[in-house]
């Protein structure tokens, strides 16, 4: 599918692999919508891009509805969610003082990453729906979830965040028999290491990246957000992917810490 006159929403759109997604798919053409907490880098992102900036929290399913209406009413046909908004967590199921994993904290991170890209993927999907088909098949979008090779193999202490990319990995199936009813493929990507600020603010964080990289298989270094946001790019291009889970990771293999 071309991308090309269409509009697209990326949630977390405002940096990392969200912003990486909004620049390529706007340099296809389409008219980008950052849907992100972060408002001044969301806004100066979206206005250097041509597009629009909402203020979205992912886990509310209103903010999400106005991320949608922001879309439809750009007078562009939404074709593309990408879900790319998710936080991070590290606690241990029982702590080494013997304490159990607190759970308002699991309940948070199931809530942001889960649940918000439910939210955007049903609340997006039934404006997507509604939209002229672009070809013979009836294609009307593509939805392009971002889960993490965390949910195929957790380090120590990440319970709570590989439940939740686990649920996006699970959902990809149903999701895309679900949504081929009314014209919409759904693909998973589960990106490994990849470079983008959260691991740079750090004195040690080239010793830290270091470390990282030791099990990546081939090429030796970490992912970089532009290779992810061309995954994207080229899932959506590719009318016969559907309904699959893809690492993207070097070959790599997390050890247990």
């Amino acid at each position: 599918m071309d991308v090309n006159g269409s509009s697209a929403i990326i949630s977390g759109g405002a940096s990392g692999l969200g912003e990486a997604t909004a620049r390529e798919l706007a340099r296809a053409g389409a008219t980008v919508v950052i849907a992100d907490l972060n408002e001044e880098r969301g806004k100066a992102v979206a206005d250097e891009l041509g597009g629009v900036f909402a203020r979205t929290d992912v886990s509310d399913d209103a903010q999400v509805q106005a991320a949608v209406d922001a879309a439809v009413a750009t007078g562009k046909p939404l074709r593309v969610l990408v879900n790319s908004a998710g936080i991070g967590w590290a606690e241990r199921t029982v702590n080494r003082n013997g304490e159990p994993h607190n759970p308002a904290t699991y309940r948070k991170v199931i809530e942001v990453n889960l649940i918000g890209t439910f939210n955007l993927m049903r609340i997006g999907a039934a404006a997507v729906a509604k939209t002229e088909p672009v070809d013979a098949d009836g294609q009307r979008g593509v939805c392009v979830n971002t889960a993490s090779v965390a949910a195929l193999e957790g380090q120590t202490g990440q319970l709570a965040y590989s439940a939740s990319k686990g649920g996006i990995v699970g959902m990809t199936v149903p999701a895309a028999r679900d949504l081929a009813a009314v014209g919409i493929r759904v693909n998973t990507i589960c990106p490994g290491i990849i470079d983008t600020p959260i691991y740079g603010f750090s004195a040690n964080a080239d010793e830290f990246k270091a470390k990282l990289v030791a099990p990546v298989v081939f090429p030796k270094r970490m992912g970089r957000a532009d290779e992810f946001a061309h995954l994207v790019h080229s899932l959506i291009q590719n009318d016969y992917m559907n309904a699959e889970v893809i690492r993207f990771d070097g070959g790599i293999r997390f050890q247990p810490k």
